[in-house]
């Protein structure tokens, strides 16, 4: 090799250090501590948020606290508790090995899985990640390779046309709504419920425009007969997506649903971990996977989601109908993943963190703070604790029997 070459490669490598070497003083300079200090789990504290929410708090000796929602929806206590369950294994261990802590907690249950574990190891993950960003000084969406786009798109739930035409006034492009109906759904409906349900979300289109999207919740209640019809019916409007056409555990007649249209379908609110989702991915149930980061796994499992579908051609719209620690990780995610179509909310995190986010012609702007990038507001939430919030309970008019809803 001649020297003059020798020289430039060396040149080059010694730029390409004095890159890292400004990029790790740049993190240093805004992590508190160093990556090579020890830091240890001291204590995880859950608290009741209203309106339904289960917050925690995982606590370092570092003075560093991180955020998580460990929620099944109707049962924040009884995820309260089994956070409390995985405590021990967690107290005295280093925050940052946040994959393996998953694996620890998710294997060493013997019984794995299931709503409860799931959703307390969800929101304990999130936390972890919280903290491991926090300890390093950047934001989350940065350990998982970097971000993948400027800026997050978000939707809002609006059921009538003026719902939908204040939301859009507040900024945002893309909604979704329920199934329109005057009682729950029968197994075998009326050509006038179908008719109902069709002109009702055609007022909504009209409300909007074209340019705007709207999914279409089925919400796992509709029976596989009555879904068809629906679905054709609302065909000439164009929705966003279906989602959770029938029961969102049959994953077969699903994918024969998602045969028979050219609309998207959705499903992934009540699917747990990367096992879960590989089967709607192998059935080709659905192209829109909706992961919720309080129940399918957290952070480290979404990710990992994430990438499965990337290789089926399916997009992510992670679920979220929780508070805004639920979307700060849901954020964090869709920055960093390639396939990201939309982010669903209900609360920006007005009243609860300090800095709220804001949408802007449908869009959040990425956090730039460290971790998952938000800080809760103590004196806003002091007035929002604690809450009995229970699952809706369904009755049909008629006969009495037992719906869903």
């Amino acid at each position: 090799m001649s020297t003059s070459r020798r020289s430039v490669i060396a040149g080059a490598f010694t730029g390409i250090g004095a890159q890292v070497a400004a990029a790790q003083t740049r993190v240093g300079n805004n992590a508190p501590i160093s990556p090579k200090d020890n830091i240890k789990i001291t204590k995880l504290e859950t608290f009741l948020v209203q309106p339904r929410w289960l917050f925690l708090k995982i606590h370092t000796d570092a003075g560093i606290v991180g955020l998580g929602e460990p929620i099944t929806e109707g049962r924040a206590k009884t995820c309260a508790e089994a956070v409390k369950e995985i405590e021990p294994y967690l107290i005295g261990k280093d925050p940052r090995r946040v994959v393996h802590h998953w694996q620890a907690i998710y294997r060493h249950a013997f019984y794995r899985g299931g709503p409860i574990l799931t959703s307390a190891l969800s929101g304990i993950d999130q936390a972890l990640w919280d903290i491991k960003g926090k300890a390093l000084g950047v934001p989350v969406y940065e350990l998982l390779g970097g971000p993948t786009r400027d800026r997050v798109r978000v939707y809002a739930h609006a059921n009538t046309p003026e719902a939908m035409k204040q939301a859009m006034a507040q900024g945002f492009t893309a909604f979704k709504a329920g199934v329109a109906k005057k009682r729950p759904s029968r197994y075998v409906e009326t050509p006038s419920a179908i008719k109902y349900a069709a002109e009702k979300f055609a007022e909504l289109r009209a409300a909007v425009g074209d340019d705007a999207d709207i999914g279409i919740d089925f919400h796992g209640s509709i029976s596989p007969a009555t879904a068809k019809l629906l679905i054709k019916a609302y065909e000439p409007y164009n929705p966003m997506f279906i989602e959770e056409p029938i029961n969102c555990q049959d994953h077969d007649i699903m994918a024969e649903i998602a045969r028979g249209t050219h609309l998207p379908i959705a499903t992934g609110e009540r699917v747990f971990t990367k096992w879960g989702f590989r089967e709607v991915l192998e059935k080709k149930a659905a192209t829109i996977l909706q992961p919720d980061l309080c129940h399918a796994g957290g952070i480290t499992e979404v990710r990992l989601i994430a990438g499965m579908a990337e290789a089926y051609y399916a997009t992510i719209a992670p679920h979220n109908p929780l508070g805004p620690i639920s979307l700060a990780a849901g954020v964090q995610i869709s920055a960093s993943i390639p396939n990201f179509l939309c982010q669903e909310q209900v609360s920006l995190g007005e009243g609860y963190i300090k800095n709220p986010f804001k949408v802007s012609k449908g869009y959040l702007e990425l956090p730039t703070a460290p971790g998952l990038g938000i800080e809760l507001d103590e004196n806003a939430l002091a007035s929002k604790i604690d809450h009995d919030w229970r699952n809706q309970e369904s009755y049909d008019a008629d006969d009495g029997s037992v719906v869903d809803w």
